[in-house]
């Protein structure tokens, strides 16, 4: 289906003001419209364009058509085409994004613009995955572990060989050193994932299983990984 088939819907569609919005509301938002039957929507209202809504909605069934009504107010519409069973991992998107807004909104738009140029642009030379990895070893080197465990849950979510997580691991130990990694490193949440990982393919885990408990024990609901 195209725009052109629901636009005449859109009128009844219930409005969520998500402006100003404090922390991480993608959780929130995920459990009302799960229950929207097919043929219905809802509108979101955003002070910038909601670019990372667009894949965790289509996910879920959903298409959608974006307005700008001003500079700093966009209308998202989203249509219930089909009904999905939503199988990847909100919190693994920017949540910290929605936080730019509260800053100056130009910043919040100007941030989820940059995020889609980095992360969605097909104009990138470098497969998804190594993308993820170099951030993951640029986090760590920044002392962001958190954002390095959310990178290598999302690496490996994606496809990613454990064995590239190996040498992404030994080259951390020859750049940091020995004692940084046995101090820092090793008793990470960064490491714990890793160590999960390994643990499970060891005792011949199928990786649908290996990805299943990633995002269960590494998800938005521990506190070494959360994001607000």
């Amino acid at each position: 289906m195209t725009y052109t088939d629901w636009k005449n819907k859109v009128d009844k569609f219930r409005k969520i003001d998500v402006r100003g919005v404090v922390g991480n509301f993608f959780q929130g938002l995920k459990k009302q419209v799960s229950k929207l039957p097919q043929g219905e929507g809802v509108t979101i209202i955003q002070s910038f364009e909601p670019i990372p809504l667009y894949e965790v909605m289509e996910d879920l069934g959903f298409e959608h058509h974006t307005e700008q009504v001003s500079e700093t107010e966009f209308h998202a519409h989203f249509y219930r085409a089909v009904i999905k069973q939503q199988d990847k991992d909100i919190p693994m998107r920017p949540a910290a994004l929605t936080n730019m807004p509260m800053i100056d909104e130009k910043l919040g738009k100007i941030a989820v613009e940059f995020w889609d140029l980095t992360w969605n642009d097909n104009k990138r030379y470098l497969p998804y995955e190594i993308r993820l990895l170099l951030s993951l070893t640029n986090a760590v080197g920044a002392g962001r572990m958190r954002q390095a465990t959310r990178e290598l849950v999302k690496a490996y979510i994606s496809g990613i060989d454990s064995a590239a997580l190996d040498d992404v691991f030994e080259l951390l130990v020859w750049n940091q050193g020995i004692g940084y990694f046995s101090s820092e490193i090793g008793p990470s949440t960064l490491f714990a994932a890793y160590k999960m990982i390994k643990q499970m393919e060891t005792q011949r885990k199928e990786r649908s299983e290996i990805v299943q408990t990633l995002k269960e024990k590494f998800s938005e609901k521990n506190s070494d990984i959360k994001v607000v």
